[in-house]
């Protein structure tokens, strides 16, 4: 089966401009159980994508966000092609008007990512890649080669709010880069690293919706990560991961040492 890249970025396109843009930093919001932020534009895209997406391929199924653990653990385990959305990435930032958000969708087939779509409707940028064609931004091929930096001279991408208290400490005692920054989005932080716009990354506990697109599109640019115990980063299971990450393999090499040996 062929899946058209064109046509499914032209649908999440639409539908950000449509469902998310009107309504940036002027929305309610709402609080999960667990504490985090979502709002009624969460709702809409996915109901849209949803429903565009298995017009089109009816033989697939939609793994949203925000579903049940009920429903997400039956799609994971159907014997289907899975959408595996986050309708918006980032909600936190979109409810209080920081630019930085983005809409991410993977497409699991045999337990592998095989599509993955990433856009920040804000920018208008829209990270990209399959088998047959590698990564994209806007259609330009992103491809990554060799930073030559040191680790000290690297900026890096950090989550402390979900890394051990020790690791935590560790990185502003003993800082092993040149600067820090986080952002908000996990989406879109894998899509910045594929484009060479930040050198590292560290995250202690993502959702396979928050980084099956991204990391795909990153790992199809040429860029190295595994989790914090050395196993790759995707899995097609309902399993937070942790992340690291690095655009070239001698700063992969050097991070990953850096976070051992504490």
């Amino acid at each position: 089966m062929t899946y058209d890249l064109d046509t499914i970025t032209n649908i999440i396109k639409n539908a950000a401009q449509i469902k998310l843009l009107p309504y940036f930093a002027n929305i309610e919001r709402d609080y999960k159980a667990d504490g985090s932020v979502i709002t009624e534009a969460d709702h809409q895209m996915q109901a849209v994508l949803q429903a565009e997406l298995l017009a089109l391929y009816p033989h697939t199924i939609l793994l949203g966000e925000e579903m049940s653990a009920d429903e997400q653990q039956k799609i994971l385990a159907a014997d289907k092609p899975v959408w595996c959305l986050d309708p918006l990435d980032g909600t936190n930032n979109f409810a209080s008007g920081i630019p930085y958000f983005s809409v991410s969708l993977a497409l699991i087939h045999k337990g592998s990512v095989v599509l993955g779509i990433v856009y920040d409707p804000v920018r208008d940028e829209c990270f990209a890649a399959n088998k047959e064609q590698g990564s994209t931004i806007n259609g330009r091929e992103l491809k990554l080669s060799n930073s030559d930096l040191k680790l000290r001279q690297a900026i890096a991408i950090i989550d402390f709010k979900r890394l051990s208290s020790e690791l935590a400490t560790r990185l502003v005692t003993d800082i092993p880069y040149a600067s820090q920054r986080s952002f908000g989005s996990v989406a879109l932080d894998w899509c910045w690293l594929a484009a060479g716009r930040c050198h590292l990354y560290l995250h202690g506990r993502s959702n396979i919706w928050d980084y099956a697109a991204g990391q795909y599109i990153f790992a199809r640019a040429g860029g190295f990560s595994s989790t914090l115990e050395a196993e790759p980063v995707f899995t097609d299971k309902l399993i937070p991961r942790s992340a690291v990450a690095a655009v070239d393999k001698d700063l992969f090499d050097a991070w990953t040492q850096w976070l051992l040996k504490g």
